[in-house]
């Protein structure tokens, strides 16, 4: 990848991390406002290497918890996770056809509210299982669609 291409995608990267803060926080939206903090490490990570997108995903969840103290080192553990997944992904996943990057958004996102619904219940934090699960598989659809959105969207901005 070139170097320019590399920046590009790096600030469209921290273009996603800051608009879900002025989303969720900024604009008080919360959960009406899409996951883009995973959908950002989901993008990134099929970039890189394991270990660097571990990190990526640590250093969200250390925002996302700055935001949310609630979700402090359970977001961090999970956005790690999700992020070191999501860069070994390349090995069963190829290209970037739509129906192959929904699914990989939509698991991506799925797993990531399965593993902070897991750690918080750890914590003493968490609530029932139906709790978990409508609105996992809602996030992870609204998250599917917004990351194939942003996807096309940097496609086409870099074509």
């Amino acid at each position: 990848m070139a170097d320019g291409t590399r920046w590009r995608f790096a600030l469209f990267i921290a273009g996603l991390v800051v608009l879900h803060f002025v989303l969720r926080v900024g604009l008080g939206l919360g959960v009406l406002a899409p996951d883009l903090l995973v959908v950002a490490l989901l993008l990134a990570s099929r970039r890189m290497r394991p270990g660097g997108a571990a990190g990526l995903g640590f250093l969200l969840g250390v925002l996302e918890g700055s935001a949310n103290p609630t979700v402090f080192g359970a977001a961090s553990l999970a956005l790690s996770v999700v992020g070191y997944l999501g860069s070994r992904s390349r090995e069963w996943l190829a290209g970037d056809d739509p129906v192959t990057m929904v699914a990989y958004f939509f698991v991506g996102t799925l797993a990531y509210e399965g593993l902070l619904y897991l750690l918080l219940a750890v914590m003493g934090a968490g609530g029932s299982p139906m709790a978990l699960v409508i609105p996992a598989v809602f996030a992870s659809l609204y998250a599917a669609a917004v990351g194939l959105g942003a996807s096309a969207l940097y496609r086409t901005a870099v074509a």
